[in-house]
């Protein structure tokens, strides 16, 4: 036994650490890094929870004795205060978020629905119309799916969600992303659009930021009928999502894009992309995963940056940054292994230096790529100071009109 609980221990204890530092350069590793640091930093108490169990039925079966098992318990304690450090550095977000907006922020949370995260994914209380069609293009009905409080609304807000997972079939999609802002907002009176899009490797750049537009000119034509208001429309993702609703804000009038929508109002009021991806030619060098220019050539432009620089500098958010530019927040964690927080941060200071509208920048103390995924700690401190900023933009609109 003794052998197997060391092992145990040794398990839980690299669990914690890859939390606390996580791989950022290896391409390979820097996903693994991912994959295991993501649910257990976010839901950390409950792999505490769950590893204390399996000692405790270890201790109570007499299992435990020897110096090798101490040692093994004292690596394993030493996880549970690395993960638990961790999980209560989401309160940092707080102050992050106070000092943007002040003190009147919302930032209230809801202790059972961090308890029982997943059951609150469900859209529990909200109206929710799955996969109406904006698009048929290549063989494809591409969808998108609308929440919403009740059907009584009218010229509410609109928020338009774009999901991640590498631009790339079986990544991700509009059914698991962006939930908690969405339920968040949508409970406030917004009408919440999640859409989908053609994806790698079958679809190649521009077709993403396409398919993407043609949704926004569908939100504009048709939201009035689910009570939303054309002429208010925000627009959110992560990575992927977060490089294309950065893209989408940004480039309203290149026609490189537009397809079919020449001469069509793609603006929007404002932008909150979070963990994107904003240089895909990395000129300054702030990409420390090489993971993102593999699969750029493989799989996404299908080009190296040698080959295409024109491509990949016309896909990069980066390119389009004017004057003109509606309201950003920028949100980014630190512990993110898959895309770059100095990155984003250059993004938002350049975009600052041009932009005749608020930009701010969010750097979220222990987030790793996709933490707001599912409610934690964090996930919830965030989406209420989002929502306390993209309502405020919504009141300055207001104001104006």
């Amino acid at each position: 036994m003794d052998i197997v609980f060391l092992l145990f221990a040794v398990l839980c204890f690299a669990l914690a650490l890859n939390v606390i530092c996580p791989i950022y350069r290896h391409p390979k590793y820097a996903v693994f890094s991912f994959l295991f640091g993501w649910p257990a930093g976010e839901l950390a108490l409950h792999v505490v929870a769950v590893q204390a169990i399996l000692v405790f039925l270890v201790v109570f079966l007499g299992e435990i004795s020897g110096g090798m098992d101490a040692l093994s318990l004292m690596l394993i304690a030493t996880g549970w205060i690395l993960l638990s450090y961790h999980y209560f550095s989401g309160f940092r977000a707080h102050a992050r978020f106070s000092s943007l907006f002040g003190e009147d922020s919302n930032l209230s949370l809801n202790w059972q629905r961090l308890i029982r995260p997943f059951y609150h994914l469900k859209d529990h209380g909200l109206l929710v119309d799955k996969n109406i069609v904006y698009r048929e293009v290549d063989g494809m009905r591409l969808k998108l799916d609308i929440r919403r409080k009740n059907n009584q609304l009218k010229d509410a807000p609109v928020l338009i969600q774009i999901h991640g997972g590498a631009w790339t079939k079986g990544y991700g999609s509009k059914n698991e992303q962006g939930l908690p802002l969405m339920q968040n907002l949508a409970q406030q009176g917004w009408v919440c659009v999640s859409v989908d899009y053609r994806l790698s490797p079958k679809a190649t750049f521009p077709d993403h930021i396409i398919d993407c537009k043609h949704a926004l000119a569908w939100v504009k034509d048709n939201i009035a009928e689910y009570g939303g208001d054309a002429g208010f429309i925000v627009l959110t993702g992560g990575s992927a999502g977060g490089h294309l609703s950065s893209l989408l804000a940004l480039s309203a009038q290149e026609d490189a894009f537009h397809e079919a929508l020449s001469g069509r109002d793609l603006s929007v009021q404002g932008c909150v992309p979070f963990y994107g991806i904003y240089d895909l030619l990395d000129e300054k060098g702030l990409q420390k995963s090489v993971g993102i220019e593999i699969v750029m050539r493989k799989s996404i432009i299908k080009e190296t940056k040698t080959e295409n620089p024109d491509l990949y500098r016309l896909m990069s958010p980066m390119t389009h940054i004017s004057k003109e530019a509606p309201p950003f927040m920028v949100v980014h964690g630190d512990k993110d292994t898959l895309t770059s927080i100095d990155e984003a941060r250059y993004f938002a200071n350049t975009l600052r230096q041009h932009s005749c509208n608020t930009v701010s920048f969010a750097a979220i103390d222990g987030a790793q790529h996709a933490f707001e995924m599912f409610p934690s700690l964090r996930c919830d401190i965030v989406v209420a100071g989002v929502s306390a900023q993209v309502n405020q933009w919504h009141a300055d609109y207001l104001k104006k009109h």
